[in-house]
């Protein structure tokens, strides 16, 4: 499947911003979930809290591997405009379907992690 080299860069542009949002809001899902520690001690409550720790970080970790991707995606696109700049608005590459799949993926275990997450504040608040 192919795409406008414009359509596709705008789509990395728009993915990248979700991304550092979700990179924000991480950082203060685990400073909430500092608060709610301090606070807390219990031996299931601390078993729940590693395991958020662990997503957090492999969460994280997804999203600088989609990010990089990304990038990498861009910087493909840059060298196919460098290389031929005429008619750019116009022309199509191949579709990047694998980081649309990780995107999408990546956005519904977030929802569930929030989802769970707040389950479990609401629990120990």
């Amino acid at each position: 499947m192919k795409a406008n080299i414009i359509d596709q860069h705008l789509e990395n542009q728009d993915w990248l911003k979700r991304l550092d949002f979700y990179k924000e809001e991480i950082t203060i899902l685990k400073e909430r979930l500092d608060e709610v520690t301090k606070k807390n001690n219990a031996s299931d409550f601390l078993k729940d809290v590693e395991h958020f720790q662990n997503q957090f970080i492999v969460q994280r970790n997804n999203i600088d591997e989609l990010a990089h991707s990304i990038k990498k995606n861009e910087q493909g696109l840059v060298k196919e405009v460098n290389s031929n700049p005429v008619a750019v608005d116009h022309r199509k590459v191949e579709n990047h379907l694998a980081e649309e799949d990780f995107i999408g993926y990546f956005e519904k275990n977030f929802a569930e992690l929030r989802g769970e997450y707040n389950r479990f504040l609401s629990k120990w608040m």
